[in-house]
Order: C-alpha cells, then structure tokens, then sequence
C-alpha cells in the first residue's frame, strides 16, 4: 500500500462528530501538513485513520491487517514518553520489529536503516546512552528515529516539532520533506505555520469538522483563511528561502471553540 485513502470519513467523540464526510487521499511522495486549531481534529483523524479508534466510512490504512498495517505505515504520537532505560541504538532497532520474523534478529538490512535513522537525527553520541537519561528534546529525537527506522511508505506524525529546538526543528522538518521526495508519503500535524509553509508540500486544514482549505502553502496560508480559521493576523511575505507565516496579532471573537484534537 502507498498513500492513504479515507472517504466519507466521520469520527465521533461521545454524541458529536468530531470529523463528518471527510473525503482526503494523500499519495506517494506528498508532505502534507495539517493544520487546524486545537480541537479541529487533527489527531483524532490520524488515530482514526489507523484504526487506533472507531470511524464510520473507510480509511485504506485501517482495512489492512495489524501486521500489514505496521509495515505500511510508522506513527509517531504527541506523546513521547520513554518508560524503560534501554539504549538509544536499542530504542530506534525497535522500529524494525514490523519486518521481523518470530525470534528473528536484525540483519544487515535492518541494521543500516537503525544506523542511518540515528545519524540523521544527529544520534550517534547517544548510541550506548540509556534514552531516559536524555533532555526531553532528545528523547523527541530518538522517538522520530525509531519512526524513521521502522521505514515505512507512509510516515504518520502528530506535532513532530514539538519540544525541539529551533535548529533540530528546521533538520527535523528538512528530513520529513527529505522522505517524501524520496517516494514516501508523509502526514504531519503541525502548529507552527512557518515551519508549514516553508516545508510542506500540500497543507490541509481542519475547522469545525471538516476541511476548510486543501492545496499548496501559497494558496492555503491567505490572510482571510488564517483569520477565519484561527482568529489571528499575520505577516505574509516570500522570501529566498522560501514563504514566511508570522502571527502578529490576535482577532478578538466572542466566539468559543470546544471539541477534542
């Protein structure tokens, strides 16, 4: 399988939809980033997507079986936390699990994608270190690693940006970009839209349950949709590298926004 497919896909949070008829397919060597304010969604249609929660329509990536879903697609979640004091090296092997047998051990294969997952997340001085004596940052870097490792058609990843440092944030978004010209499909949601427009491809963004705007940066990030969507002012500008996102400022609305990510 390469991409994913949903068609008229809803999800439900208690007696609300939380997303309603959202048709979306996304193909190989596509970055796209989701946008959306918090409780738009985004989450939820990622969890959904891979079967981790119930939906009604039809998600291609949830219609496969655990283990063929596994080697089609790496998930990296918000939450990062690391119980077990294994090594980094170990920690990111972990990623290879889909493509292994019953007992079976790593081999060389496996071995060069743990290797070139850890170098370009900038690893390699933590390879022997425990992962849970690293900052939180790191410990971010490791996780994305080990996603990275498990190498996968579609890479699925849930605000991999966030607790990382202006410098690793801009590698880690290089890296994304990196995967998808190289044939991969890659979904990312994203809060900082800088980052959003500077790297992605295709940006898709969520409101009040379904998709407000579907396309490339320069058409998706206007000053009208930015305001409508998510209530702010903002500086837009292109530049040699590429389109700049600024928020300034913040529209005042007497209007509440509820639901669940």
């Amino acid at each position: 399988m390469s991409g994913l497919t949903l068609s008229d896909f809803s999800v439900a949070r208690g007696p609300c939809d939380v997303l309603r008829d959202i048709s979306l397919s996304v193909g190989a060597g596509e970055f796209v980033g989701l946008l959306g304010p918090n409780g738009a969604g985004k989450t939820t249609l990622m969890r959904a997507a891979l079967g981790l929660m119930p939906f009604r329509g039809r998600s291609s990536l949830a219609a496969l079986s655990p283990r063929a879903r596994a080697r089609a697609a790496a998930w990296l979640p918000q939450q990062r936390e690391i119980a077990w004091p294994v090594t980094v090296e170990t920690l990111v092997a972990l990623g290879r699990l889909p493509h292994l047998g019953a007992g079976q051990r790593p081999g060389a294969r496996d071995q060069a994608a743990i290797d070139r997952a850890i170098a370009r997340m900038q690893l390699d001085a933590f390879r022997k270190r425990a992962a849970t004596q690293l900052s939180g940052g790191e410990q971010a870097r490791v996780l994305i690693a080990r996603t990275l490792a498990q190498d996968t058609p579609l890479l699925l990843a849930d605000e991999p940006a966030a607790g990382l440092d202006p410098a690793h944030q801009i590698t880690l978004m290089q890296t994304l970009r990196e995967e998808a010209r190289a044939g991969r499909s890659v979904i990312a949601s994203i809060h900082d839209l800088g980052l959003a427009a500077r790297f992605c491809d295709r940006l898709v963004v969520l409101s009040q349950g379904g998709v407000a705007a579907d396309g490339p940066p320069a058409r998706v990030l206007t000053a009208d949709l930015l305001a409508r969507v998510f209530h702010i002012r903002v500086y837009l500008q292109q530049s040699a590298d590429g389109p700049i996102c600024q928020p300034v400022g913040v529209i005042e609305t007497s209007c509440a926004t509820n639901g669940s990510q």
